[in-house]
């Protein structure tokens, strides 16, 4: 179950999603910059991860993207942490959606302590819910890395589709194909409607 209280802080059982900030850079590049994450992403993420990657990235293309009104970038945050510390809500991931884009309308990273847990899949499940729902999204196109298994199991758990694989050179990683998914409304509301 997800519940969203002013629109785009959207709550599951275990995280609380918020709009990204400025002050959320900190935490990004203390989380981010890790190879095991940077290989499945393209080319346009600079690696090595500048020191200053995180502000940059939040302060120019983030924000910016937030406000054209486009865009939604959520930091993902722990509700256990945030309980344990008076206002602990650091950022320990990021889910990102496009209106309009050709590398896909989402895309998430989430720290390495957390992976494995279901985290993410709970988080992306909020934010279908908010992409189908409130934005009134008709269907979204996802990618990723072939080899990038966890990535796809958040997309099957989801209900999205595999349209096909295309030969890529742009992943870190070095990677050669990339998985091309549909996620369309009515696929959405089945796969909820699966779970219930």
């Amino acid at each position: 179950m997800t519940t969203q209280d002013d629109g785009l802080r959207i709550e599951t059982p275990r995280m609380a999603l918020r709009p990204l900030e400025a002050r959320d850079a900190q935490a990004v590049q203390k989380y981010f910059p890790e190879w095991a994450i940077v290989k499945y992403l393209t080319k346009q993420v600079p690696w090595p991860y500048p020191p200053d990657g995180a502000r940059d990235f939040i302060e120019n293309v983030a924000l910016p993207a937030m406000a054209a009104g486009d865009q939604w970038l959520w930091a993902l945050t722990l509700k256990e942490a945030a309980l344990k510390e008076a206002g602990d809500d650091e950022a320990v991931g990021i889910i990102h959606l496009r209106r309009h884009s050709k590398e896909g309308n989402r895309g998430f990273w989430l720290a390495l302590p957390h992976h494995g847990k279901g985290l993410m899949t709970e988080a992306v499940t909020a934010v279908n819910d908010y992409t189908f729902g409130a934005l009134g999204f008709e269907r979204i196109t996802i990618k990723n890395a072939k080899e990038n298994a966890g990535s796809r199991r958040v997309k099957e758990k989801t209900g999205a589709v595999l349209l096909r694989t295309e030969p890529t050179d742009d992943y870190h990683g070095g990677y050669a194909e990339s998985e091309v998914w549909e996620l369309t409304a009515e696929n959405w509301r089945k796969a909820r409607e699966g779970k219930a």
